[in-house]
C-alpha cells in the first residue's frame, strides 16, 4: 500500500477543471456501499450544492447496480469500472465513506489515507482503523455532522492538507510492510532472548 497508493505518483486529473470532486470508492454491487452513496446523494449532496455549486459527487467502482446508476445526474457521476482508482483519489478534494453498516477494516479508507487525502468516514468505519480522529481523519454519524465536517475541509484547504499528510504518515507507521515486519522482528528477538536465557 505504501508505494502503490502514494501521493508521489503523478496522474492526470479525471475531473473537469471546474469540478470540486467529493469521492466515494468501492464495489458498487455491495449493499453497504449502495446504501452509503444513496444516503449521501439524497440527504447530504443537495445541501452541499447550495454552498458549493461546483461540487460533484463521484461514485467510483465496479458493477454499479441499477439503483446506483439511477443516481447519476449533473452533480453525480457514476463511473463504473475504472482502470485505476488512484487518479480519482489523487485529485479529490474530499473522500467520503458514509457507511452505516461496516465490518472490519475498510480498505477504501486506508487507500485514501495512504494517498494523503482528507477522509470523512462513518463512526462504524473508524472503529477498525488504527488512527486518531480529528488528526488523521474525520468522523461523522448524522447528516448535520457530515455536512459540518465536509464543509470545514472545503473551507479550510490548509487543514484538509494537514489531515491528509497525517493520514499518510499514520498508514505508513501502522499498515506498511515495514511496520508489520518490525513487529515480526521484535517477536523473533524476544523468542531468541528466551532461548538464550539460562535455564533453572
Amino acid at each position: 500500500m505504501r508505494t502503490f497508493f502514494s501521493p508521489e505518483h503523478v496522474f492526470p486529473s479525471p475531473y473537469r477543471e471546474e469540478d470540486l470532486p467529493v469521492v466515494f470508492t468501492g464495489a458498487m454491487d455491495y449493499w453497504p456501499n449502495i446504501d452509503a452513496v444513496t444516503w449521501f446523494a439524497t440527504e447530504m449532496l443537495p445541501q452541499l450544492e447550495q454552498n458549493w455549486p461546483s461540487l460533484r459527487f463521484y461514485i467510483v467502482g465496479r458493477s454499479p447496480t441499477p439503483a446506483v446508476q439511477a443516481l447519476a445526474r449533473r452533480q453525480i457521476v457514476v463511473t463504473g469500472t475504472v482502470p485505476d482508482v488512484r487518479p480519482y483519489l489523487r485529485h479529490a478534494a474530499v473522500v467520503v465513506a458514509p457507511l452505516r453498516l461496516a465490518r472490519g477494516i475498510q480498505n477504501k479508507v486506508l487507500e485514501a489515507m495512504a494517498m494523503g487525502l482528507p477522509v470523512v468516514a462513518s463512526q462504524e468505519c473508524s472503529v477498525a482503523v488504527d488512527a486518531i480522529p480529528e488528526r488523521d481523519f474525520l468522523t461523522a454519524g448524522s447528516v448535520p455532522e457530515y455536512l459540518s465536517q465536509i464543509e470545514r475541509l472545503l473551507r479550510e484547504p490548509e487543514r484538509a492538507a494537514a489531515i491528509g499528510l497525517a493520514a499518510r504518515q499514520q498508514v505508513l507507521a501502522r499498515y506498511s510492510w515495514k511496520a508489520h515486519l518490525s513487529g515480526i522482528d521484535a517477536y523473533l528477538d524476544a523468542k531468541l532472548r528466551q532461548g538464550l536465557a539460562p535455564v533453572g
